[in-house]
């Protein structure tokens, strides 16, 4: 597995990623599988990052747990993360196991423009990329309607 820290174009949020390989990256960019988890843009490239190097054998452990990111911090991000996609689902219409089916029928005009979410499974969400439509998965899952989170 390899991490990747991405920024996305339009709102220059930067996240990280992790993918089997270089290779996995590419070919998932290249079908439209990686988008922003804050806002959803699709057009998104490798941010700069800062190589991760392990301490020199003479600095002890000390060194090496420094470098570890503040839970506290951590726990932040993670909440405004479920914050925003809170957010973003209050104005998103819940179409189960049907997002695939309606996702393409709005991309066609078939079906009213709106936002979705819901259920696809991982072959569903690479053809609807494969066609063309935009498709993001959420970083949190989402309970059916009427469930409690």
């Amino acid at each position: 597995m390899i991490v990747f820290d991405l920024r996305c174009l339009g709102g220059g949020h930067v996240f990280e990623a992790w993918f089997g390989s270089s290779a996995d990256y590419e070919s998932q960019k290249g079908r439209g599988l990686v988008s922003c988890p804050l806002c959803g843009d699709g057009q998104v490239e490798k941010a700069v990052m800062a190589p991760n190097v392990g301490p020199k054998g003479n600095r002890g452990e000390a060194s090496a747990s420094a470098s570890s990111a503040d839970p506290e911090t951590v726990k932040a991000m993670l909440a405004e993360l479920a914050t925003a996609q809170k957010k973003m689902l209050e104005s998103s219409t819940h179409v189960g196991d049907r997002f695939a089916d309606e996702a393409r029928a709005i991309h066609l005009g078939e079906a009213e423009a709106r936002a979705i979410h819901g259920r696809a499974t991982r072959d569903e969400a690479e053809r609807l990329a494969d066609e063309g439509i935009k498709v993001a998965p959420l970083p949190f899952p989402v309970a059916e309607p009427g469930q409690e989170n």
